[in-house]
């Protein structure tokens, strides 16, 4: 703490808003990770419930009651409402086959809420990725400015360079604790959008299965 006050009662403009975006991209990044956290654990412990109470359902509307009260992110829910619409008469959706309009329905309502389950995902790469870069900038203007400093003072040392230096490596440091939690949660949080995806997307495949057998048997 006390390199990071003596970095920033010595820095000039560029280097308190290198610090300041630090702080921010941080912030960002935390509030991102926690929230994305509890989004994808409640997602996956309710995928885990919800699909199979579903299939030991009576009925379709026994079924969609159980999604309802198990379904907390809804994600699951947008699938079986997709499979049991129809499209709008006198539009290009409805002029196609009925198995491609339930297709079309169903992939409509998993890419909605896939873009929910990956929400964020671009931020905190965005952060990994470019964090080190913003700290290893602050890190150069801080040693430019502190030798500048230096020079003008016409005497040069060990002691009064090292002091200025040290305290610039801090942005550095900075950087790389910003983007370290980032690239890690965007990693792991890839996998496990990843697991729901693989999920969503059989449930959606069962669904059509139920609803074009479900169209046979009533043909």
């Amino acid at each position: 703490m006390q390199g990071l006050a003596d970095f920033w009662s010595q820095a000039d403009a560029v280097g308190r808003a290198v610090a300041a975006l630090l702080l921010a991209m941080s912030i960002g990044a935390w509030v991102v990770i926690l929230w994305k956290a509890w989004v994808l654990r409640r997602t996956r412990r309710d995928l885990a419930r919800a699909v199979p109470a579903f299939w030991d359902a009576r009925s379709l509307a026994d079924g969609r009651a159980r999604l309802a009260a198990l379904d907390r992110e809804r994600v699951l829910l947008p699938l079986l409402d997709a499979a049991a619409a129809s499209g709008a008469a006198g539009t290009l959706h409805a002029a196609g086959r009925a198995q491609s309009q339930l297709t079309r329905r169903l992939r409509d309502a998993l890419h909605q809420g896939l873009a929910h389950l990956q929400f964020g995902q671009p931020l905190l790469a965005s952060i990994g990725s470019t964090a080190p870069f913003v700290g290893l900038f602050g890190t150069v203007w801080a040693i430019y400015h502190a030798l500048v400093g230096i020079s003008a003072a016409g005497t040069i040392t060990i002691e009064k360079v090292a002091g200025p230096v040290g305290e610039a490596l801090v942005m550095t440091a900075a950087g790389l604790a910003v983007a370290i939690p980032a690239v890690l949660a965007f990693n792991i949080y890839g996998q496990w959008v990843a697991a729901c995806e693989a999920e969503l997307e059989g449930f959606a495949h069962d669904l059509r299965e139920l609803a074009l057998d479900g169209a046979a048997r009533g043909a």
